[in-house]
């Protein structure tokens, strides 16, 4: 394992048939993204029919990804009742559905019975994977990539296993 990684558009660039994201946390602190909680809290919610309002540098680089014919998947274990931000992010969470990722949700107590590695990952074409590294106030706090192909391995098989218990985005409904 190494700590030098590629940044989140270099990873995807990479990508030739998929990249998969396995998300657990209850909680994650992104720099910038406090304004936009403000204003969820006070009422505000993306409009589907209005794309400009909503529409961010992350999803380009989604829809580019996904017209290259990348799968791009992303499952969410979760804790019910879903925490606050990610009742936010639920309510947003259509945007990378709209750009082309595939999202499911997993509640946390469906997952008791499954081998997961510690951390949230990004595996890319079955070679390469991405640990995302937090604080316990969901911060993020580094990165770590490893091509070993037993940690390879590991995360395909975790994520596989929760993609086939998820609920589609779209059928999600958070308690």
């Amino acid at each position: 394992m190494t700590d030098k990684a590629p940044t989140y558009p270099d990873l995807l660039r990479s990508a030739t048939e998929r990249a998969v994201h396995l998300e657990m946390r209850d909680i994650y602190t992104v720099e910038g993204e406090q304004e936009r909680i403000t204003a969820w809290r006070a009422g505000h919610r993306w409009d589907r029919a209005d794309r400009t309002s909503w529409w961010r540098p992350w999803l380009d680089l989604v829809v580019e990804t996904a017209a290259r014919g990348v799968v791009l998947r992303r499952g969410r274990i979760v804790s019910e009742p879903l925490s606050e931000y990610l009742r936010y992010s639920h309510s947003y969470a259509f945007t990378n559905v709209e750009a082309g990722e595939e999202l499911r949700w997993l509640p946390r107590r469906r997952a008791s019975d499954l081998a997961l590695p510690g951390n949230d990952f990004w595996l890319v074409d079955h070679r390469l994977v991405l640990f995302n590294h937090f604080d316990g106030e969901g911060r993020p706090t580094g990165v770590e990539v490893s091509e070993d192909p037993d940690v390879v391995k590991l995360c395909s098989s975790a994520f596989e296993a929760v993609w086939e218990r998820g609920v589609d985005h779209d059928a999600y409904q958070p308690s």
